[in-house]
């Protein structure tokens, strides 16, 4: 009996071990043109087993780069595409940037930086003076979705002069912003509406009811 740990390592074992004995044929091979004719057989192999793959872009480029990584870049054969390099693969990738989103306010939302942006970015005016305050009446709304409290005013500025860099600065200038029963009265009217359909519903369902016991009784006094 030969178990796995007395064989040779397999590179990328979703070939399985025939595959990776084919490639070591391959490399045995002394005449070129014979090494080429079985590297090829070997690549319709390696798609057969991945029928998925076949419409994806660069997959026959993706078989002979498999190809040469499992024969530990020793196969001396023509591929059409570029022969890669031990070097290239063994090369760490790259480190990601990850975007550097501030932690602070959350409850406002990612998109609230850019709103602040697109607010500055515009002309001194009265469109960029209704659009700031459309933007601190939605941040006050975001507000109290997240906390039930009422919220004040100022506390909203502050916000936003915060998160503005201190570019824009609503603070001490009067401006009032929408009552926050105003800014949660949609969401107590979507559930009274969702009540009303469920009382709806119910009476529905009883009317129902009644009508078919109704009609029960009534059959069974004229069969008497």
């Amino acid at each position: 009996m030969e178990y796995n740990t007395d064989r040779s390592r397999l590179i990328i074992p979703e070939y399985g071990r025939n595959v990776q004995k084919m490639i070591s044929y391959c490399l045995s091979l002394e005449d070129r043109d014979a090494r080429n004719e079985t590297a090829k057989a070997i690549i319709e192999v390696m798609g057969n087993l991945n029928p998925h793959l076949r419409d994806v872009p660069d997959f026959k480029h993706k078989l002979w780069d498999q190809l040469f990584i499992m024969s530990d870049f020793k196969i001396d054969v023509d591929s059409p595409y570029p022969i890669p390099s031990e070097e290239f693969f063994s090369k760490p990738p790259e480190m990601l940037e990850y975007p550097k989103k501030s932690r602070k306010y959350r409850f406002y939302g990612l998109n609230l930086r850019l709103m602040i942006d697109q607010a500055i970015s515009r002309e001194e005016g009265e469109e960029k003076e209704a659009l700031i305050l459309v933007l601190a009446n939605h941040m006050k709304k975001s507000f109290l979705n997240w906390n039930k409290d009422v919220v004040d005013d100022k506390t909203i500025f502050n916000h936003l002069f915060e998160l503005s860099e201190e570019r824009i600065d609503l603070r001490g200038k009067g401006i009032v912003l929408a009552p926050s029963i105003n800014l949660i009265q949609k969401r107590k009217t979507s559930n009274t509406d969702s009540n009303t359909k469920s009382n709806y519903s119910h009476n529905r369902g009883q009317s129902s009811i009644s009508s078919s016991n109704n009609y029960s009784n009534n059959k069974n006094r004229n069969r008497k």
